[in-house]
């Protein structure tokens, strides 16, 4: 238990204990188990609570001040419990008696205990506690903490896939279609159907990244789907992806004999193959981003290696697939007519795989950038903790 309350503290999880045991015993189990971790503790009774006004509970409260309530009725858990939903806290309580039902159903989340809860207190939970162990709440936040994250892995991931499929589209209309289509219908099909399947679930299925524990917990004004999501996937990782594309479809054309032209180009109808090689360039510059991309999905913050390149068996899967399937597309000819693509050199695929390490550097980097600025906020922060400290025991 000490461990998973260690846990709580360092995620910026809050124990309030609330409990009808006598206050000093509560006190005792609570500096034995690391609730209470300064000196003060504050206990207060259930005649105590009922005498405190409701302004000085809430006041209480806030203040984040460690606080244990002993000799408590259910009205008095009841009114905590409230109290906390007032202040706009997301709630949890556990309780396996009669008397903890009030307070389990007025809770966002009531957590019975399985083995030795009462059938009320069960009725009255949303989640029954079947080992009765306070660690596997704790264990339930981390894997909660780890979903959420790795949803919006894959949706980064996914969108940014989005980047080299819409500018080559863009490139044809602004240009009045003297640059040929460079991704085609079926093409586009190909990678949000099939390339990118695979990784998106490895992404989906990640193990937690370390430090999950480590941060608050995200408000619940917070979206899944947000500004710097969207940011991240189309104007950073997904703006190199189609910068390649681009790149991809003109190497085609610029080392057969078109170098340095930008339009007009020919197309399907001057040049059928060698606008297929172009295309087929431009669909399989895809899956080498991709890949990049898949390991800079893993974490906001964390270097790829540090998070093991082959610690995830699904994304190495999903590698394997993708490639797999771009060379049977572009090398067999019963797709290369489904797909319209034609078979690329081993100097195209050198070209190619560039965008990988470019695009991991370049990540890295951004990461490395966040991490220096995370640390100089926290140095800052614990100096002016410092300053006002000082100040506090000059006064």
């Amino acid at each position: 238990v000490a461990r998973a309350v260690e846990l709580c503290h360092r995620a910026h999880v809050r124990i309030i204990m609330i409990t009808g045991d006598y206050g000093l015993t509560a006190k005792s189990i609570a500096r034995r188990v690391g609730i209470l971790r300064g000196e003060k503790g504050r206990i207060i009774t259930g005649a105590e609570l009922e005498q405190m006004p409701q302004a000085e509970l809430l006041a209480l409260l806030k203040s984040g001040e460690e606080v244990i309530f002993a000799r408590v009725s259910p009205e008095h858990k009841l009114r905590v419990v409230s109290a906390l939903k007032d202040l706009g806290e997301i709630v949890a309580v556990t309780g396996d008696g009669v008397n903890d039902a009030p307070a389990l159903k007025r809770a966002d989340i009531g957590v019975a205990m399985g083995l030795s809860g009462t059938d009320v207190a069960k009725e009255a939970a949303d989640m029954i506690l079947t080992d009765d162990n306070f660690a596997s709440i704790v264990s339930a936040i981390e894997e909660g903490r780890a979903v959420y994250s790795n949803i919006k892995k894959f949706t980064t991931y996914i969108f940014s896939s989005n980047v080299p499929e819409a500018l080559p589209f863009i490139a044809f209309v602004f240009s009045g279609g003297r640059i040929p289509l460079p991704l085609t219908v079926m093409q586009i099909l190909a990678v949000d159907l099939g390339t990118d399947m695979v990784p998106a679930l490895g992404l989906g299925a990640d193990l937690p990244e370390p430090g999950v524990m480590d941060g608050p917990p995200r408000s619940i004004k917070t979206h899944l789907i947000d500004l710097k999501l969207l940011a991240r996937a189309y104007l950073w990782l997904g703006m190199f992806e189609g910068i390649f594309a681009m790149l991809a479809f003109y190497w085609v054309y610029w080392t057969r004999g078109y170098f340095g032209r930008i339009m007009p180009l020919p197309g399907p109808a001057e040049a059928p193959l060698l606008y297929a090689t172009a295309t087929a360039a431009t669909l399989s510059s895809i899956i080498p981003g991709q890949i990049a991309n898949v390991f800079a999905c893993r974490s906001e913050r964390v270097p790829a290696l540090k998070l093991g390149l082959f610690s995830n068996r699904l994304i190495l899967l999903g590698i394997c697939t993708e490639l797999a399937l771009i060379a049977a597309i572009d090398y067999l000819r019963p797709l290369q007519a489904v797909f319209g693509t034609a078979p690329l050199q081993l100097v195209d695929w050198l070209f190619l795989f560039t965008i990988t390490p470019t695009l991991l550097a370049a990540e890295e980097g951004r990461k490395l950038l966040l991490r220096r600025a995370a640390a100089r906020r926290q140095v800052t922060k614990g100096a002016r903790k410092c300053d006002l400290s000082s100040l506090a025991a000059a006064g």
